[in-house]
């Protein structure tokens, strides 16, 4: 298991300033930093961080919209936000 220290510096090193002033990193950079990507992100929550709502998905229409509508996926969060001040 990862130390807490290392795992805030290895977060540091992928996150970059966000508007509302904390911090946000990339899930696909969590995933590419080639450590443990669950602990980084249980790290994220329990420091106060959330992830970035997904985009909101529109219902398919057309012809095979009702077809296509049986196909749902769930949408993993792209970014996760980190409070101002959780990285220091």
């Amino acid at each position: 298991m990862i130390d807490d220290d290392h795992i805030r510096d290895l977060i540091a090193g992928l996150a970059r300033p966000h508007c509302s002033g904390g911090d946000v990193v990339e899930r696909a950079a969590i995933l590419a930093a080639g450590s443990d990507a669950a602990a980084m992100v249980e790290w994220i929550i329990a420091h106060g961080g959330a992830p970035e709502a997904p985009a909101a998905v529109t219902t398919p229409s057309g012809l095979h919209g009702a077809r296509q509508h049986d196909n749902r996926r769930v949408a993993l969060p792209s970014r996760y936000v980190l409070p101002a001040g959780a990285l220091r």
